[in-house]
């Protein structure tokens, strides 16, 4: 039998969803980036709020994801089920992700402990995230509708996170000392106080990084083609959850995933601890901490990234996962032992020890590459074999699970953060202060009180960005430890699925060409007649 050649997408095709996904993400890290760090750094809402606004949120969203995920497995439309969403989403996001920075507009100069503030930063956050959902699903789920090839799969969702990563990795690495530079250019021609001029930066940060990053993300919706098609079946929510609960290789996912949620926290707190204890809030040394620093772990992700579609084709994808986030949990512990191990303020000055950091984000970013294209073909997997077992293909409903791990983990994370600056009384108050020390005289010469502070604020960041972290890449193997959808079971699943398919589509064009051969028929006889 004449084997069909596999559909799936063009150069072309692939470029402009790459051009897309890093779009996305670079509106994403807005937020992901620098909206905690604004809530809490610049218009001073105490850190346990921001951490209830911040998980609260993130929780009801990552149950949003679902309903998305149903919404989109049910949807038909002449463009798909996917790409509706990519088509109308971007500009609505991009609005709302710029409103989240203008409450301090709204109320004035009354900042801190505000009713209207706390009020305004946890609607505009819980719309955002909500209005972020009905794009970020259908950019995800269409990758496993793009291509019936397994290997064009997993080169795709590859460089979809490369891709996503440079965008949004450029927005981490330069949103803040982006806007921390517009707030000082603001404060010294509008003659406006530090404080105020610092959040109209952050907000000039987000409307540039939130426009360049909707153009970016449009496009995909113009050019990207569904070519799997859509089972008929439309699966109610309900009918969702008990298909994910009964798909043990999907759920072993998710619990790794939930059980790593600590890993988050490393991308919580660096932007307080490059700021505060390497740059001192200085706009340019932040950005080159920011570029040294993030740099070697952007340089390590995108590394592992790229080599992931290759180690797929030699090693089991149960084992590259275990493995890799085992091996990520050292460069973690290390990064606290030399921080305890350092004389004070050295690491900051020390160009051999901030070479050793360096290398220590980039070991650990290239095994957090290998982790996140592994999650995402994995899940990729789950939707093969639901298709095979039970004749439902799941596509928006089980990547709901990949953003809802994002966002679940993320809010997990926070709550821990939040307790963890509270326990050592880094509050709105303590960060006002903190702000006055650095910008007055800076840290190596506080006064022994407030030298103590320092310290106490420097430890837990450095703690929280290392040791539950670290905890977090061991408790995540656990539930994949026997991961229960083998490489060579999953190969076999596509084959036939594919041999289905294309069984089905010679079945219609049969049925399409005896109907045609009958009309030519009684057409023939009516003229003889």
């Amino acid at each position: 039998m004449e084997q069909k050649k596999l559909l799936t997408y063009t150069k072309s095709e692939m470029i402009v969803y790459l051009i897309a996904m890093a779009g996305q993400n670079i509106i994403y890290n807005i937020i992901g980036a620098a909206l905690s760090y604004y809530f809490q750094f610049v218009i001073l809402i105490p850190a346990l709020i921001v951490g209830i606004i911040m998980s609260v949120t993130r929780v009801w969203d990552a149950i949003n994801d679902f309903m998305m995920g149903t919404i989109v497995d049910k949807t038909r439309s002449k463009w798909g089920k996917c790409r509706p969403y990519l088509i109308y989403t971007p500009v609505p996001i991009m609005i709302i992700t710029i409103l989240c920075f203008t409450n301090f507009g709204f109320f004035g100069d009354s900042i801190g402990m505000n009713v209207l503030i706390v009020a305004w930063a946890s609607l505009t956050y819980l719309i955002w995230t909500m209005a972020y959902t009905i794009g970020d699903i259908p950019l995800w789920g269409i990758t496993a509708l793009m291509t019936e090839d397994t290997h064009d799969r997993n080169k795709l969702l590859s460089l979809a996170r490369i891709a996503g990563g440079i965008g949004g990795g450029i927005t981490l690495l330069a949103i803040i000392p982006l806007s921390l530079a517009f707030g000082e250019k603001l404060t010294a021609s509008l003659g406006i106080s530090a404080a105020n001029g610092e959040r109209w930066g952050f907000f000039l940060g987000a409307l540039l990084f939130a426009v360049i990053g909707t153009i970016l993300f449009q496009l995909g919706g113009f050019k990207v083609k569904e070519r799997v098609a859509s089972t008929e079946k439309k699966p109610s929510l309900k009918e969702n959850f008990i298909t994910m609960k009964n798909n043990k290789p999907f759920m072993q996912i998710m619990l790794s995933g939930i059980l790593g949620s600590p890993k988050m926290l490393i991308a919580l707190a660096a932007m307080p601890l490059i700021n505060y204890y390497f740059a001192t809030k200085d706009p340019v040394m932040s950005l080159v901490y920011m570029i040294v620093l993030g740099g070697g772990m952007f340089a390590g992700n995108f590394v592992g990234m790229g080599v992931a579609p290759a180690l797929m084709k030699k090693f089991k994808k149960k084992s590259i996962y275990n493995v890799s986030n085992l091996a990520s949990a050292l460069p973690f512990v290390a990064i606290f032992v030399t921080y305890m191990l350092t004389p004070r303020g050295m690491l900051a000055t020390s160009i051999p020890l901030i070479v050793f950091f360096t290398l220590l984000f980039a070991v650990n970013g290239f095994f957090s590459g290998l982790v996140t294209v592994l999650q995402s073909s994995m899940i990729a997997d789950c939707i093969d074999y639901e298709e095979h077992k039970n004749g439902n293909r799941p596509d928006g409903i089980f990547f709901a699970g990949q953003t809802f791990l994002a966002k679940l983990t993320t809010g997990i994370a926070t709550i821990l953060a939040s307790i963890a600056y509270a326990a050592v009384g880094f509050s709105d108050a303590a960060i006002a202060d903190l702000n006055e020390y650095i910008a007055n005289m800076g840290p190596n010469d506080l006064l022994p009180r407030e030298m103590a502070q320092y310290d106490n604020f420097m430890m837990i960041l450095f703690f929280i960005v290392s040791i539950p972290p670290a905890i977090g890449c061991l408790l995540s193997i656990i539930p994949t430890w026997k991961y229960a959808l083998d490489d060579d079971l999953h190969k076999k699943i596509v084959n036939e699925l594919n041999e289905r398919r294309h069984a089905n589509a010679d079945s219609s064009e049969e049925v399409v060409v005896e109907n045609l051969e009958v009309v030519e028929e009684d057409v023939s006889v009516e003229n003889e007649e």
